[in-house]
């Protein structure tokens, strides 16, 4: 490698493009004879279609169709298959498997229920609120306890146990039982889930506000009985997705079955109240933790037990424990995860999931025990992290977490911190510290890339994965130039478009450690291939080997003289040298892989005027190596406000009376703005993890998330010594 690319932070490539709006989204797309829908929403939660009147709307101009259950074609459902890294090029994943239509049976409030087609979107509009529903409706679940007095609790798996952690709590000098709940929330990413569909010579087109255009591809495949040659899902930017873009949700299926009904291009864009319904959220979670610990402070038991709504649609699992199992050394632990159903939309992923909400309940709880043991929370936390993966019993392949506390602890000044609560004061407000340490799976799956060296002396990438706002345009950009030396304005990079190289979905935090070491293999492939070319007779390098041959700088050399390689290709008439690469997974079995860090946080109360906010959060990320540490630490700070907003402000309210959501909109769902941002401080410790792959690289897209609310939660502690154990935490809670 010519190690200049890999570690730099050169602007983003496709930075002009979004700025000047010549990036286009699916909603801005257009075609020629193109026509609009939208959907007819229910206004119940739970019942039965008795009647729909679509006299009224078809009286509206411009209406070409409208489908619901007694017209609509006869599709398939997608095998359930659970996504693993080893078969997520071929999976075919929907978040809810129902189809469009399919039955006259509302299972949740917003579920749609037509779809008006129109010649323009007001027409679309106003003939979809003309369209009247008729229901017979019954009352809703509406909510986790009533969920589990109404139907129970289902074993969700996922579980871990090891030890005897019951006797060992028993017996143990210091404990905690406590239960923390967070509630519904959801994704609310600026660019709205959109499709525009079409087909040609029976062949499904799509443009497609996807985090996964070849799983999407082979998904919606499926349905329409197609084989993935014949689809092709279009998504070269993407307005962030947070999770819920990772699957397909009925709209693409119904907006597809619409192009073909009216043999027209059909775009269709979920309103903002109707991505509270359809498109999913983070479920509602109510935690169990039970905590032991000896007089030395040694942690000796840990009992984590979760419950999460679903809904009467899919099985949804909120993998609340996955890092509580290995995150402390312990020898007794229990994990486990039951769900009940509840008349919303189906769950899915929602940025850190499972970690997320499962690390607010269990750092927290970390810090009631350290507190009950009179020690500090950083010293309790350093004397019981662990040194191997217990779950696992592996050891890690990388783990810098105790070098992380410590310098975010020197940093933050945590030693200026006086233990007692509320004791702490600058000006009118009361100062809060607070601290969580946080971790993340680190995955890796297959991956393809191709990559051309062109007579022109560019070079071009393709690969379909996303590039959902994280930078992924600029890394890819930064491989081949750390292998070709090229400057980046000669490296086009492609991406999203399912007719390219097949690649895993951008979500995980997989997508640089998978994607990054294809697009190397695939551009050595191609240097290799223009090395072929150029030891051939009458080449540049005529019967040297072509392994003898390296590229830097943009040119060939044997490292006594140097050519330029677009000379060897125009030499022979070619057009260019082409490489192409599938790689694969992690190594299993051997190493525990995961990325670690911790988060220090002050906040300030001031009881005169009932006002809390987050004044300043310092975070030490261990992801591995750091490949651009300007995009790196913006995925840092970017978790770090999603965080604040899980702590302070973010909660999907429901109207008990008919399960609708309340506060549908971005104007009463709240979520930090600029006035409450807090002054951060990220610190990337690169450590390149060169067992997980070639360039030692992790994700960083979740991690910053994980543990920020149990920092905030632990600082309001600290600064008003109220306890708060479910969020978000609100004035009203802290007044009571």
């Amino acid at each position: 490698m010519n190690n200049t690319a890999i570690g730099a932070s050169p602007r983003r490539i496709d930075g002009r493009l979004k700025v000047t709006g010549a990036a286009l989204y699916t909603a801005d797309r257009a075609l020629p004879g193109m026509l609009y829908a939208y959907g007819v929403y229910s206004t119940v939660a739970s019942g039965r279609i008795t009647g729909l009147d679509m006299a009224d709307a078809r009286r509206v101009p411009g209406v070409v169709d409208i489908l619901h259950n007694g017209h609509f074609p006869r599709l398939y459902r997608t095998p359930k298959s659970p996504i693993s890294g080893a078969n997520i090029l071929t999976a075919s994943i929907t978040d809810e498997h129902r189809l469009p239509f399919e039955d006259n049976t509302i299972y949740y409030g917003g579920q749609m229920v037509a779809l008006v087609v129109a010649d323009t979107f007001e027409h679309a509009r106003e003939a979809a609120y003309r369209v009247k529903a008729s229901y017979a409706g019954e009352r809703p679940v509406v909510d986790l306890e009533h969920g589990i007095k109404a139907n129970g609790l289902r074993d969700g798996g996922r579980g871990h146990a090891r030890g005897a952690p019951a006797p060992a709590y028993d017996r143990a000098a210091v404990k905690v039982d406590v239960t923390y709940r967070t509630p519904v929330e959801t994704h609310n990413p600026m660019e709205m889930h959109a499709t525009l569909a079409w087909w040609e010579n029976g062949d499904l087109r799509l443009y497609e506000a996807t985090q996964g255009a070849t799983v999407h591809r082979n998904t919606i495949a499926q349905i329409f009985g197609l084989t993935p040659e014949r689809v092709t899902v279009d998504a070269p930017f993407i307005g962030s997705g947070f999770g819920s873009k990772l699957f397909l949700w009925p709209h693409s299926v119904a907006a597809s079955a619409a192009a073909r009904m009216t043999g027209r291009p059909v775009k269709l864009v979920v309103p903002r109240a109707y991505m509270f319904t359809t498109t999913g959220q983070r479920p509602e979670t109510r935690q169990r933790v039970r905590l032991s610990a000896g007089a030395d402070g040694k942690i000796t038991s840990i009992r984590h037990e979760s419950v999460n709504t679903t809904s009467f649609i899919e099985q949804y699992v909120e993998n609340c424990g996955g890092m509580t199992q290995s995150l402390y050394a312990c020898p007794n632990l229990m994990v486990s995860h039951h769900t009940t159903n509840v008349h919303r939309g189906a769950p899915t992923s929602m940025r850190a999931p499972g970690a997320a909400p499962g690390l607010f309940a269990l750092e927290s709880a970390i810090d009631e025990l350290a507190l009950a043991c009179r020690m500090d929370p950083v010293r309790f936390r350093l004397a019981n992290l662990s040194t191997r993966d217990e779950s696992l019993n592996l050891p890690w392949s990388s783990n810098h977490l105790r070098e992380a506390i410590d310098q975010a602890s020197r940093k933050f000044g945590w030693d200026r911190r006086d233990p007692r609560p509320g004791s702490m004061t600058v000006g009118s407000e009361i100062a809060g510290y607070g601290v969580a340490v946080c971790n993340w799976d680190a995955w890796r799956t297959p991956a393809e890339a191709r990559v051309h060296l062109r007579s022109d002396g560019s070079a071009s990438v393709t690969c379909a994965v996303q590039d959902i706002g994280t930078g992924m345009y600029t890394i890819v950009a930064q491989t081949v130039s750390e292998l070709t030396g090229l400057p980046f304005e000669r490296i086009e990079v492609k991406l999203g478009d399912s007719s390219f190289p097949s690649a895993p979905v951008a979500g995980g935090s997989w997508a640089t450690a998978s994607v990054l070491p294809a697009v190397a293999e695939a551009t050595r492939n191609a240097i290799a291939q223009l090395g072929t070319y150029a030891t051939q007779e009458g080449g540049a390098f005529a019967g040297a080997k072509p392994e003898s041959l390296k590229m830097q700088q943009g040119r060939l050399t044997d490292g006594r003289r140097s050519v330029d390689y677009a000379s060897v290709l125009t030499a022979q008439r070619f057009a260019s040298a082409e490489g192409f690469a599938r790689t694969g997974a992690a190594p299993a079995d051997k190493l525990s892989f995961m990325s670690f860090g911790a988060h220090f946080v002050e906040v300030r109360w001031d009881p005169g005027i009932s006002r809390l906010r987050v004044a300043r959060v310092v975070s030490a990320i261990d992801v591995g190596r750091v490949i651009n540490p300007v995009t790196a630490r913006n995925q840092v700070e970017g978790a770090i406000v999603m965080g604040v907003g899980m702590a302070l402000f973010e909660a999907t309210e429901y109207d008990e009376r008919n399960g609708m959501p309340g506060n549908n909109n971005y104007a009463e769902y709240a979520v930090p703005v600029h006035a409450d941002q807090p002054e951060i401080d990220v610190i990337l410790l690169d450590y390149p993890d060169l067992r997980f792959n070639e360039f030692g690289a992790r994700g960083i897209g979740e991690i910053g998330i994980t543990g920020l609310a149990a920092a905030v939660a632990n600082a309001v502690y600290h600064a008003t010594g109220k306890r708060i154990r479910e969020l978000p935490i609100t004035k009203e809670k802290l007044m009571a």
